[in-house]
């Protein structure tokens, strides 16, 4: 097999150079790791691959596992290492807090906490201005919600099908994806409306969204106009006239979905929705966990992208590199409605946290992030573009930046999803030849590619060329 292989596919990709050497493995043998697994770790923690990967070592791009094998890292540890693997300048600011204070509680001023709330708000628009701090991205929807229902004094929350906004009792009745769901009463107050998915859905065209690549459906709309976003916002009224009451709390979107795989709405249907909401005495809440800090490319915060100002900002993964915070941002008005009681977190918005995140914010600026992820996002999606061209199970290349998502199909005509055994053969092939790459989507068919925003053109046409080969293989192997 290995021999056909070789000898059928005229490229072997080249994997980039590094100089980073990892230091040497010295904790327990794989086989120990693995059985301290099945004892001590909770199965519903599941891991990725059939031989799960020991990793061992990280440097900006790069994971190195037990035996020191190099892995370009297309997934960041699920968006979350925005800047790199133990990035320098974030890694010496650690160390020096760390040495200095790790805890006090919010009780008390300490220096980095001022220090970050300033930096942070600089980064977004008024009135977007109050920020607090909490340690994971459902704790930080979870306050969300809470906040705009203390502030309106109404109760109901509409989202999308097919987002993920956190496993927590309270979120998950906002997250819509099956997977997820546990069979117990959770998420009183949320309902659901129609995704406006212009290449799965029920219509969409090859003008509906910002990217570089649009779907391979045809329409007839002239310039300005888009159909598919008409269609999807009578859906959007529908529920607002039959599934909630006449006043909401609020409506809480991904500028681009990410556990779904990179779902991308019509252009202006954020735009027109907002308003909606906003007539029915709701507020308006943008999830940034995955979209925010530069990831998009052309902007700093996803919700720029679709030129609206949320009334809620949440934020996580990325915020921190890799460490454990996460924000909520909002206006004073709202933030004051939530002081009339006591609310408190032990952690957020601790000294190490808050030093981490400004060291990000400070590696974002200074590695230019946000415009590499622009430049080399639109490489890679425009590179993609042309397997989308060449293969039939390739359905969709869609995103922007460097969050990206490359949907599977039996054929573009029906869009079935490519079965589940399928996709995963050539998501192992693509790890076995040195590429690790997300999974996501309803049918778990959308390979997610969201690499930490320092990776190079000469990383995607490794990544590209090592993809291209995986569904090679899978043409022979079917054939």
């Amino acid at each position: 097999r290995q021999q056909k292989w070789k000898s059928s596919v005229s490229t072997q990709a080249k994997m980039p150079p590094c100089d980073f050497v990892p230091e040497k493995y010295e904790s327990y043998p794989y086989e120990r790791m693995q059985k301290i697994r099945e004892q001590n770790i909770s199965p519903s923690l599941r891991m990725y691959y059939k031989k799960p990967l020991l990793l061992h070592q990280g440097h900006m791009q790069w994971l190195f596992d037990y035996e020191g094998q190099r892995y370009l890292d297309l997934f960041a540890g699920i968006v979350t290492v925005s800047v790199g693997h133990c990035h320098p300048k974030v890694t010496m600011a650690t160390q020096k807090q760390l040495a200095r204070l790790w805890h006090t509680t919010n009780i008390y001023m300490h220096p980095s906490i001022q220090e970050y709330a300033e930096k942070l708000t600089s980064f977004l628009p008024d009135p977007l201005k109050v920020i607090y701090l909490t340690n994971s991205g459902s704790e930080a929807n979870d306050l969300a919600m809470f906040m705009a229902r203390l502030y309106t004094r109404n109760f109901d929350i509409i989202s999308f099908r097919g987002s993920y906004h956190g496993g927590s009792p309270y979120t998950l009745g906002l997250t819509s994806i099956g997977f997820y769901k546990h069979g117990v009463a959770n998420g009183l107050g949320c309902s659901t409306t129609m995704l406006p998915d212009v290449f799965r859905g029920p219509w969409g065209g090859s003008h509906c969204r910002d990217s570089p690549v649009q779907t391979v459906r045809k329409c007839s709309c002239s310039e300005g106009v888009c159909l598919a976003n008409d269609q999807y916002i009578e859906q959007f009224k529908d529920t607002l006239n039959t599934s909630v009451p006449k006043t909401i709390a609020g409506f809480i979107s991904e500028p681009i979905q990410g556990v779904n795989g990179a779902v991308q709405y019509p252009r202006s249907f954020l735009k027109e929705a907002y308003q909606l909401v906003r007539e029915r005495g709701g507020v308006c809440i943008s999830d940034e966990v995955q979209t925010g800090f530069g990831r998009t490319g052309s902007h700093f915060w996803g919700f720029q992208t679709h030129d609206v100002v949320p009334d809620i900002v949440t934020l996580s993964k990325g915020i921190g590199n890799g460490f454990p915070m996460a924000a909520v941002v909002t206006t004073k008005e709202i933030a004051s409605s939530f002081a009339q009681n006591l609310h408190f977190n032990t952690f957020g918005g601790n000294p190490l946290a808050c030093v981490v995140g400004a060291a990000v914010l400070d590696a974002i600026e200074e590695d230019g992030l946000q415009k590499n992820s622009e430049s080399v996002g639109t490489y890679m999606l425009l590179e993609l573009a042309k397997l989308r061209d060449k293969f039939e199970i390739v359905g969709d290349v869609r995103g922007k930046g460097l969050m990206i998502g490359v949907e599977m199909v039996t054929d573009k005509d029906s869009r079935h999803p490519l079965p589940s055994e399928e996709i995963s053969q050539i998501w192992e092939d693509c790890k076995d030849m040195g590429v690790l790459i997300g999974r996501g989507g309803l049918y778990s068919q959308t390979f997610r590619i969201k690499p930490p925003m320092c990776i190079t053109k000469n990383d995607v046409d490794f990544a590209v060329e090592v993809f291209h080969a995986a569904l090679q293989r899978h043409m022979e192997r079917t054939a």
